[in-house]
């Protein structure tokens, strides 16, 4: 597996997400956000947490008009794999790649703690080692956390079962306890939580780890 992970000013987790994906197998290439190209030959494309652009307007939004942020469209749009985490996942609802939005935390605090996670599915290429109901604890840190979808957004996403994890005591005030979602074509995941920043045994688990293995399980195959 081939992965790009991008880094733009304010990242702080795109390091750790290169290891994870290192240490998973992959090999890793870094993109700055001013490159209008990714690599060729890439499997999928890793957009980390942090305060791009230190989260002037609204968080994700400057990166997602970034020369990077096209080409990470069109990628996504030919079939690509995208992975956005926290700060990602934000950019990924502004690009228009995820539905929904990602609000301040209900309790308007930043919120800084490890939390159980809820599989919502099997049946995606992020997902595909854990069981429907499987219990994952991974950390959250993030002061605009809550998603929000509409009512017939959310009833889009659960009919299509494209709720790839829930909270299993919402944090944020999040709809329905939406922890991440997949796209129509099931390649584009964003999550909350940090998965890369729970994949050693010295990190406190490895639950994270599955993730990144059911990715190269599942693109082995591809």
């Amino acid at each position: 597996m081939k992965a790009a992970v991008i880094t733009f000013p304010g990242s702080n987790c795109d390091r750790d997400l290169a290891v994870a994906f290192e240490a998973a197998g992959a090999a890793v290439t870094r993109v700055w956000h001013k490159d209008a190209d990714l690599p060729k030959g890439i499997d999928i494309v890793a957009i980390p947490g942090g305060f791009s652009f230190g989260d002037y307007l609204r968080c994700g939004a400057i990166a997602a008009q970034s020369p990077v942020a096209t080409a990470v469209k069109g990628f996504a749009a030919r079939g690509g794999h995208v992975l956005g985490i926290c700060n990602g996942f934000q950019v990924l609802t502004e690009t228009g790649l995820l539905p929904g939005v990602l609000m301040r935390n209900a309790g308007l605090k930043f919120v800084c703690k490890t939390v159980d996670l809820k599989v919502g599915t099997a049946d995606s290429p992020f997902t595909n080692l854990w069981t429907k109901g499987d219990i994952a604890r991974m950390p959250i840190a993030h002061h605009d956390g809550n998603y929000s979808i509409d009512a017939e957004g959310l009833k889009r996403l659960r009919d299509a079962d494209r709720i790839a994890f829930t909270y299993a005591e919402n944090p944020n005030g999040s709809t329905a306890d939406i922890a991440g979602v997949l796209s129509e074509n099931r390649r584009v995941l964003g999550m909350m939580p940090h998965p890369e920043r729970m994949t050693e045994a010295v990190h406190g688990g490895t639950d994270g780890s599955v993730l990144f293995r059911s990715l190269m399980a599942a693109l082995a195959l591809a």
